[in-house]
């Protein structure tokens, strides 16, 4: 499983060294997934490109391939729950992101220390930007 850093997304060393990598997993029979929660920079994502997202998660399980599930979605959405690719004798797992997401927040008291109050970069559109502040308001952080 992957998940994208700017490193791997921004033109340079390593975003060539990150599709090498991927490349090799894509053409071998183990199962990939890869996650991008970043709205910078530019997308791994060749297919499809008219899709309209903000983020994106890829899961290809190797027995399938070409075909893979993309599972596109914007700010304002909830994360997908996605099935963990596995061997085919192993029973099925979703992974519900928005759930752990929520827990490590929660437990790791992030709300005391992301400073609200600070640009969001990159910029959010109009529409997203009162979403999002309507959001902080009614937490009591803005």
């Amino acid at each position: 499983m992957g998940i994208l850093s700017p490193i791997n997304k921004n033109a340079g060393e390593g975003r060539i060294k990150y599709e090498k990598k991927r490349q090799h997993i894509l053409s071998s029979y183990t199962n990939f997934v890869e996650i991008d929660l970043l709205r910078q920079g530019n997308s791994m994502i060749t297919l499809n490109q008219n899709i309209k997202r903000d983020y994106c998660i890829l899961v290809s399980p190797s027995n399938q391939r070409p075909q893979a599930y993309l599972y596109a979605f914007n700010i304002q959405d909830m994360i997908p729950v996605f099935t963990l690719p596995l061997l085919p004798e192993d029973s099925e797992i979703t992974l519900d992101l928005q759930s752990i997401l929520h827990q490590v927040y929660d437990q790791g008291r992030y709300d005391l220390i992301i400073d609200y109050q600070q640009k969001i970069i990159p910029a959010l559109s109009k529409n997203d930007s009162i979403w999002a502040e309507n959001i902080l308001k009614k937490q009591g952080l803005r």
